[in-house]
C-alpha cells in the first residue's frame, strides 16, 4: 500500500508584483543571486495570502509600498515545479532602496523590460499591461512552452 501523501506532487508557490506607475514605467530589480532583471517577488509563506505576499515581497526587495489591483497571470516552471502568481500593482508610497536580494531597483519602460529580461519574466510584464484577463502559461525556466 502506498502513502497518498508521497504520491502528491510538491510545488512551490511564488508571487510577483508588476508595479506600474502612472507614466507606464514598471518597477524591476536586478537580483543579487544571479544578476537578472525581474519583477520583484518571491516564495509565498505557508500561512500568507497571495496578496499579502506580494505587498511584503515588493516592499522588502524595493522599498516601494503597493496596492494590489488584480491577478494577471499564473505561470508554472515545469523544470523546477514552481507556480508563480503574478499581480498588477500600483505604487502608493515608499522610496526605492536596495536589499539583500536586489542590487538595483529601476523603473523601466515596457520596451526596456523586453530588452532587459528573459522571455519568461518579460511576458509577465506584457501580460499585466495587456488587460484584465489573467493569462496561464508554462515554461521551462528559459522559454515559454506552447499550449
Amino acid at each position: 500500500m502506498t502513502n497518498a501523501t508521497s504520491e502528491r506532487p510538491l510545488h512551490s508557490v511564488s508571487v510577483a508584483g508588476i508595479v506600474v506607475r502612472e507614466d507606464g514605467r514598471v518597477l524591476v530589480i536586478r537580483r543579487a543571486d544571479n544578476g537578472a532583471w525581474e519583477p520583484p517577488g518571491g516564495i509565498l509563506e505557508r500561512n500568507e495570502r497571495p496578496e499579502e505576499g506580494v505587498l511584503r515581497e515588493v516592499a522588502e526587495e524595493t522599498g516601494i509600498d503597493v496596492e494590489v489591483e488584480r491577478l494577471t497571470g499564473v505561470y508554472k516552471n515545469l523544470t523546477l515545479g514552481v507556480i508563480a502568481l503574478v499581480f498588477r500593482c500600483r505604487p502608493v508610497g515608499g522610496v526605492e532602496q536596495l536589499s539583500d536580494e536586489s542590487t538595483a531597483v529601476r523603473w523601466l519602460t515596457p520596451a526596456e523590460v523586453e530588452q532587459s529580461m528573459k522571455e519568461v519574466f518579460a511576458v509577465r510584464v506584457a501580460d499585466a499591461l495587456d488587460g484584465p484577463v489573467p493569462h496561464v502559461r508554462s515554461h521551462d525556466g528559459v522559454r515559454l512552452l506552447a499550449a
